[in-house]
């Protein structure tokens, strides 16, 4: 009748780690990153809004966690006291399509 078995999903099977936004480089130190640390690949800070598990950039000020401050600057460190270290499979940046078409448009707009 019934099939019990546990499903096997997708990010079952994909290893899933806490990388730099930027570059993709993986933060294996144990516990959460200081406010001043920055990865050691690109530089980039590791404290940050696109690194955090509340962060979802549909939805007001794109943080889930509503007693959080707003943060302007996504990509820059902060001092929010409510950051948890988001894991992920790192998928690189990768081109955004919409991106590539407006710049597109403009060069012919403008007779590159």
């Amino acid at each position: 009748m019934f099939d019990f078995r546990p499903a096997t999903h997708y990010y079952e099977s994909v290893p899933l780690t806490r990388h730099c936004h930027n570059c993709g480089w993986e933060y294996t130190i144990s516990g959460l990153p200081g406010r001043t640390e920055s990865c050691h690949r690109c530089g980039a800070d590791v404290k940050v809004c696109l690194n955090c598990i509340s962060y979802e950039p549909r939805m007001a000020h794109q943080c889930k966690d509503r007693r959080a401050d707003p943060v302007a600057e996504k990509h820059m460190a902060n001092f929010c006291e409510y950051f948890d270290f988001i894991r992920r499979e790192w998928k690189g940046k990768g081109a955004d399509a919409r991106e590539q078409s407006a710049r597109d448009n403009l060069k012919k707009l403008l007779g590159d």
